[in-house]
């Protein structure tokens, strides 16, 4: 009998692209019926739960040994993440899934600038020119509201603070997103000296989902009674885009150089705008595929020798 042949880890990165692709459009099908706390409480909390049982069944080795600050820091960065999803799925209400996914994967230049500080990193002088670049992108992204790009020039609709507030205000909430997966990164970083990424995930993702849930009941939103697609979607959105996703790419960083994976995370933006375009019939502007193209490099520039795997 023939040996398996293992299967080839460059299909592996690409079936975790595609798979964490999906997190934007299977949120904005669950917003028809549910908001953005509760998507970001549900994905959460089943995420916390299968990632749970996965532990008892295959954790074999021994406990990480935590004290008080380690305890600390897990729900710290449990926090970090609740509010991650939180703002970027809110962030869909109002901007385009390519610009929402675009801003979000901006993480790693976040993490680059507060690691001198936080891990004491240093960084390269590419980053600031590379940080330069994507802030450009970004004024693309935030004028492509009120404003269009075209053979005579850029125009501006009448509407332009009406439209353009409510790019700012998703743009902020995607930005925000960022920021606050850069604080679960940086802990990760250190936590995971001590502990598994099994043992840590789970630990951090059944932080955000009680911190979420709390926020839901405090605000005294519907929880249950909702259609069973909906539910359906909500245990897609937990399995695909979160737990197999990115299962598979971190154990892309196993087996392939980081400088690979790197790249290849990059592709999830294009993932997300293509899928959008065909399930959600949301084509870009112009303005918006010029921005995203300006963040994008600015990321290559400024942190794909040093990236890591990012949360969202």
């Amino acid at each position: 009998m023939k040996p398996k042949k293992p299967i080839n880890p460059y299909l592996l990165l690409l079936i975790g692209i595609l798979a964490v692709s999906t997190a934007a459009i299977l949120i904005r099908l669950i917003l028809l019926e549910a908001s953005a706390l509760v998507i970001a409480a549900y994905r959460l909390a089943l995420s916390a739960l299968i990632s749970g049982l996965l532990l008892l069944i295959f954790h074999k080795g021994e406990r990480a040994q935590l004290n008080s600050k380690d305890i600390g820091l897990l729900v710290l960065s449990g926090v970090f993440l609740s509010a991650h999803f939180a703002a970027w799925i809110t962030s869909l209400e109002f901007i385009s899934v390519s610009s929402s996914v675009i801003l979000v994967t901006t993480t790693p230049l976040w993490v680059a600038l507060l690691s001198p500080v936080v891990l004491k990193e240093k960084v390269s002088s590419r980053f600031y020119w590379g940080m330069a670049v994507a802030i450009i992108g970004g004024i693309c992204i935030a004028i492509s509201g009120p404003c269009r790009l075209n053979a005579v020039g850029l125009s501006c609709s009448g509407s332009v603070f009406e439209r353009g507030s409510q790019t700012l205000w998703g743009m902020a909430l995607a930005l925000f997103g960022a920021w606050m997966a850069s604080g679960y990164m940086l802990i990760g970083r250190k936590m995971r000296l001590k502990m598994d990424n099994l043992s840590y995930t789970t630990a951090v993702y059944t932080v955000s989902a009680i911190v979420l849930i709390l926020v839901v009941i405090l605000r005294r939103e519907k929880l249950l009674g909702y259609s069973p697609q909906i539910y359906a979607l909500f245990v897609a959105l937990a399995v695909v885009p979160q737990l197999l996703g990115h299962s598979v790419l971190n154990y892309s960083l196993e087996v392939l150089p980081a400088t690979v994976v790197s790249m290849a995370l990059l592709g999830e933006p294009i993932g997300s705008t293509i899928l959008a375009v065909i399930f959600l019939n949301e084509i870009p502007s112009t303005l918006e595929i010029i921005g995203g193209i300006f963040i994008l490099l600015g990321i290559v520039i400024s942190v794909l020798p040093e990236s890591k795997i990012n949360a969202a």
